[in-house]
């Protein structure tokens, strides 16, 4: 059973720093791809930042880039969201979510933890 569990939300004023975590546990893929998405209240869920755990390489949304970082755990079943810089329009939940096809599928998600940027 894959389980995801997000830690490290808060609140934080505008131009503060979070740091998130998502422990992964249930399955022995090596290479997959593992990402962060946002929802805030009224609005869709986007996709925040990716990373693809077989060469390293990572994606961010235009709205984050250059102040967030995704990266991952020596052990791999750790994933990390540094978030710099923050934003009032950054206030949303935040899910951890693992695409093990390496396909688009994103099939297993956290339980997800909240972010509140106050200006």
């Amino acid at each position: 059973q894959v389980q995801l569990v997000e830690s490290g939300g808060g609140s934080v004023q505008a131009g503060g720093s979070l740091r998130l975590s998502c422990a992964a546990s249930g399955y022995t893929y090596s290479s997959y791809c593992m990402g962060w998405f946002r929802q805030a209240p009224g609005k869709e869920r986007e996709g925040v930042a990716a990373i693809y755990t077989g060469g390293g390489s990572t994606y961010y949304a235009d709205s984050v880039k250059g102040r967030f970082t995704i990266s991952q755990g020596n052990a791999k079943n750790t994933l990390y969201l540094q978030m710099n810089s923050l934003k009032p329009e950054d206030t949303a939940m935040y899910y951890c979510a693992a695409d093990l096809t390496g396909e688009g599928d994103w099939s297993y998600w956290g339980q997800g933890t909240q972010v509140t940027v106050s200006s």
